[in-house]
Order: structure tokens, then sequence, then C-alpha cells
């Protein structure tokens, strides 16, 4: 008897531990919050150079898909993340007389955008846990509930560039990153750029881009990114 009410009481302490695990957690400071985020990014940084992957890149102009480029990304053994082009949709057919010439200023003036928005993408995703750190330091995050409640975000204000803004969602039990979402934009803020970063798990728990969309409305460009395919690099 005595036996089977030390296990009675073990099991019920045990339990009391499960149900209030995931509401301590959810009670953690800003700060606590901010720690969790630098660690999981760092942890996850470092373990992503063990996999290599496939990225497929599409551009779309006024909704109209204008081209696709898939390709093979690893880091090399500096630590450089490498990407090789596995396929590309072909370049479009050059035009004669003005409107060709009028076709080919246009076409080189959202290559140059386009360069810029990649670079932009490269700033924030995946975020810096330094620019994380200074975003709070000067007291310039805020905290919100995500849509439904379940879940938490953090906002850095001028994380960036001035007037921007990196918002990290997170699940509260356990502190792990579910999205990405920025909001900031190319040389002038007239010219808003939106960022929205879906975070996907591997079996190890390695995080990771899973899907990035860029959404720049002053020039109906949207910019879609997908990362698939993981596996250990050398497999």
């Amino acid at each position: 008897m005595k036996l089977i009410a030390r296990s009675m009481v073990a099991a019920f302490c045990l339990s009391l531990l499960v149900a209030f695990a995931p509401m301590a957690s959810a009670q953690q400071t800003p700060e606590q919050r901010v720690a969790a985020i630098k660690q999981w990014l760092g942890q996850s940084k470092a373990q992503l150079k063990t996999y290599q992957w496939t990225e497929t890149t599409t551009v779309a102009v006024k909704g109209e898909v204008k081209s696709t480029k898939v390709n093979n990304c690893y880091y090399d053994v500096t630590g450089t993340l490498q990407k090789t082009p596995a396929s590309a949709s072909p370049a479009p057919e050059k035009k004669r007389g003005i409107r060709g010439a009028i076709v080919a200023d246009k076409t080189e003036e959202m290559s140059d955008y386009m360069k810029k928005a990649v670079a932009l993408v490269k700033t924030y995703v995946p975020p810096a846990a330094e620019k994380i750190q200074t975003s709070k330091d000067a007291g310039k995050m805020s905290l919100d509930s995500a849509p439904g409640g379940k879940n938490i975000v953090l906002n850095f204000h001028d994380y960036e560039l001035p007037g921007d803004s990196l918002s990290v969602t997170l699940d509260p039990a356990t502190n792990r990153l579910l999205g990405l979402g920025v909001a900031t934009y190319i040389d002038e803020p007239k010219d808003a750029v939106t960022l929205a970063v879906t975070i996907g798990s591997l079996p190890d728990g390695t995080g990771y881009a899973q899907g990035i969309t860029l959404n720049a409305k002053a020039k109906e460009l949207t910019v879609t990114v997908t990362n698939s395919g993981y596996r250990k690099a050398g497999n």
C-alpha cells in the first residue's frame, strides 16, 4: 500500500510539473525571450552548415510570373554559403527598334531594383542577434499577441533602417521561432517593401526559412523564395 501511495504521489507531482511548465515559460520576461531568440538563431545557423538544400526563386510582376530560378545550396569548408544554379527560365526575347529600347530600359531598371531587393532580404533573413539586442537595448522592442492569441510576437523597431520593423513570432511554451514579418523600404520610405517568412523545423530541431515572400507594392513586384529538400551534406 505504501508503494502504491508513493507511486500515486509521484505521478501527481509529475502531472503538476507538466501542467505548469508551459505556464512558467509563458511568463518569461522580454529579456528572457530575446535571449532565447538569440540562442535559437545561433544554434540553427551552426546546424544549417551541415546541410544542403534546394532554393527556388520566383519573380512575378503584376501577378504574372516573369522568371523562376533553382539553386542547389550548401556551405563550403570556410562556412560561406554557396549557390549552384540548377535551372532557370529562359531570358525573354529581345525586341527591336524604339519599343525594344524602352523595354530594355525598363528591364534594366527592374533588374537593378531586384538586386537591391535581394540584398535587402539578406539583411533581415536570418535575423542578426546583435541587431535584435541593439533594438531591445534602445527601448525599441514591443510585445504583442499573434492573431488567435496562442503565440506571441516580439517587434523590433529601427532594426536595420530608421522606421523599419522586424517582427518575430514565437511559440510561448518552447520559444521556437514560427515566422518573421518585416516592414521596410528600398532607398526611400515611400518605396515600401514587406517580407513574410515561414520558419520550418528539421527533424533535429534546426530552424530554417521555409518560405519567403517579398512584396514591393510600388513596383507591383512579388518575389517568392522556397527552401526545400534538406539533407545532410555529402548524402
